[in-house]
């Protein structure tokens, strides 16, 4: 057993480290408040589990000077991490995160009760003592402040000396010791015992091998996803980076072949990548239009370019070639060419474009879709913009002459940010279509057919007007502005009636116009290689506007319980056989709180059998936002001891 004060004074000593394997920090405040909860309760709240080994034989976070046995925290890292935090006052050395969640905690000393700081709330309430400060000072201050409510003086201190106490809590201390527990060995403990918790993935294990011998390495990989995070693409992780690496440095996918490695090699060839993957984007963003992590078509794909470019000097060697690869890149992306088993798909991916170049790569998709790459009016019937063919119309209208219904601009050049930037526009309205009875299906109201593009203020110039009337008189001030974006000319098929109608019809047109742009790009040897604008596309706003949105009424609600921002509008797919399962209103991918938890999945439009499928895939689903806010508010009254679990 080990005192907290002792494994505090070690964590600042910098005798207890945090191995490069390990996710950063992820819990919310209300996580912090039930921890300093239980303590101050006296409840259990877990043991500690430590490696012991030497301090040169595995990458670690927060590294002292100095050589000998260091001891690697396992697991326990949250705990220790916001302990740490709130009764010193400033994040442990290892910390990765943000230091807001556990700064200014305060706790009652009449109501026993834990809370962050909120100026209205306790402004003129004296009870309230900052936890940070009281660590930091002890009882003298507390008792001088509290000296002139002599009647309630000895319970308040009787209440801060239980929470001073916390610092003697004991744990129980749990060691991995032995020459033999190799990384390898401990990632394996470490994956068993942290069942509750995110699993460490084979990119986390490799990474934690290659870190050990060339540390800076992660650091320079963190900056290049952080750098292309603030140009829109989010989405990208060092997973994903690190499959680049590996088939840059060796040609082939698998991490396991990073072992033979060297660490100059790889450092050389993290450079190369992301070189590589810089030209990429800008191929996707300047020729197809694709300029931000919504709407980039197929990502998976690029590690096997990666390695293309890296045989050919960092450039594809004519525009023909170019031109193939961008047409492989949007085939892979809209039939999901990596939503299945991505690993062995890459691999052979990898192999094709080594043994024939890009012909054998794209012959090779091909022959998964029975020998045509062909698009039907069919496929153009998915719903949201997690839909596989919503980048396609994005990247249809960025590249033809698909103009501004409003202002007749052409959408592929010349646009800023603000009132100008692209936003979704539904060209029947959804406050339209669920007033009809009965209501239209949520699935047909956000249906991929029923978008178009426009810049925000045209947008909200049409606001919830019906196509029949503006649809005539945007057509009649600039003819053919409605054919540049596959509108039908049957007026007719404009009335709200006719809806269903509408969406077969254009459908029909936008699988012609597509199959013509990519056999276009794929014949083309001289198409001009002058850029696109970036212009990034704003998220839909007409439904929080119009107040018919449960679903996006639901999401300031889940935001304030601590949840993560999900993905809107989402097409799942089965992991084995890529086929869709349901479209998910919302979608977190990594859990409600990101590394904690299930897949969770909100789909109020799903059948018994696609609920049946995801469950058994180890999604959480849930069927309505009051059912999902339900259980995560109950969560947080068993946290905080209001009902038992």
């Amino acid at each position: 057993m080990t005192r907290l004060s002792a494994l505090l004074h070690q964590i600042e000593d910098r005798t207890i480290l945090m191995p490069e394997f390990q996710r950063g920090y992820v819990w919310n405040r209300d996580q912090v408040r039930g921890l300093l909860r239980s303590l101050y309760r006296d409840y259990p709240v877990g043991s500690l589990l430590t490696w012991e080994t030497e301090a040169s034989s595995t990458a670690t976070r927060g590294s002292g000077s100095g050589e000998g046995i260091k001891s690697l925290l396992l697991d326990g890292q949250q705990r220790m991490t916001t302990l740490y935090g709130v009764i010193k006052g400033s994040p442990p050395p290892f910390f990765e995160g943000d230091p807001k969640m556990f700064s200014r905690l305060h706790f009652h000393v009449d109501a026993e009760v834990f809370e962050f700081y909120a100026p209205v709330k306790m402004r003129d309430d004296r009870g309230w003592v900052d936890v940070t400060e009281f660590f930091r000072d002890g009882l003298p201050p507390s008792i001088q402040r509290f000296s002139n409510e002599p009647d309630l003086l000895p319970d308040r201190l009787t209440r801060l000396s239980r929470l001073q106490n916390i610092l003697d809590r004991d744990f129980h201390l749990e060691k991995i010791t032995g020459r033999d527990k190799t990384t390898d060995v401990v990632v394996d403990i470490f994956n068993r015992v942290n069942s509750g918790g995110t699993k460490l993935s084979k990119g986390d294990l490799a990474l934690a091998k290659v870190t050990a011998e060339a540390p800076d390495s992660r650091d320079r990989m963190r900056e290049a996803l952080a750098k292309w995070s603030q140009a829109g693409y989010s989405s990208f992780k060092l997973d994903w980076l690190l499959r680049s690496v590996t088939a840059v440095a060796t040609g082939r996918i698998l991490f396991r072949e990073l072992d033979d490695v060297s660490p100059e090699r790889f450092r050389q060839s993290l450079s190369s990548s992301t070189s590589h993957i810089g030209h990429l984007l800008d191929l996707e963003a300047g020729r197809l239009g694709l300029d931000h992590g919504r709407v980039l078509l197929a990502p998976y794909g690029f590690p096997v370019l990666a390695k293309y470019l890296e045989d050919h000097g960092g450039n594809f060697p004519d525009t023909a070639t170019q031109n193939k690869a961008l047409y492989w890149l949007v085939q892979a992306g809209i039939w999901g060419r990596y939503s299945g088993s991505t690993e062995s798909v890459m691999a052979q991916d990898m192999e094709a474009i080594q043994s024939g170049g890009l012909d054998k790569l794209i012959d090779t998709l091909a022959a998964t879709r029975g020998g045509s790459l062909t698009i039907t009016p069919r496929d153009f019937s998915g719903s949201g913009m997690g839909a596989r063919f919503y980048p396609l119309l994005y990247m249809m209208t960025r590249m033809t002459e698909a103009r501004d219904f409003v202002t007749n601009v052409p959408l592929r050049t010349n646009l800023q940010q603000g009132l100008a930037a692209l936003q979704v526009h539904h060209l029947f309205p959804k406050a339209q279509l669920y007033a009809m009875e009965p209501p239209m299906p949520r699935g047909e109201v956000n249906a991929v057919a029923n978008f178009a593009y426009l810049t925000q203020s045209s947008n909200l110039s049409i606001g919830k007007q019906l196509p029949e009337d503006y649809f005539a008189e945007y057509e009649a001030k600039h003819p053919g502005v409605m054919a540049s974006q596959w509108i039908p000319e049957d007026p007719g098929l404009w009335k709200l009636e006719r809806y269903r109608d509408f969406l077969a019809a254009r459908r029909e047109l936008l699988a012609q116009a597509a199959n013509q742009i990519l056999t276009s790009l794929l014949a083309s040897t001289d198409t001009p290689t002058e850029p696109l604008s970036r212009i990034g596309v704003a998220l839909d706003t007409e439904a929080s506007e119009a107040g018919d949105d449960p679903v996006s009424a639901a999401l300031p609600r889940l935001a304030e319980l601590g949840v993560a921002t999900p993905e809107l509008d989402v097409e799942v797919a089965h992991p084995d056989s890529g086929k869709i399962i349901t479209i998910a209103e919302a979608f977190w991918p990594d859990g409600l709180q990101p590394g904690r938890g299930a897949p969770t999945i909100l789909d109020t439009d799903g059948e018994d059998g696609s609920r049946a499928i995801l469950e058994s895939l180890g999604y959480e689903v849930f069927t309505t936002p009051d059912s999902l806010i339900e259980f995560i508010e109950r969560l947080h009254r068993i946290d905080s001891g209001e009902v038992g679990a």
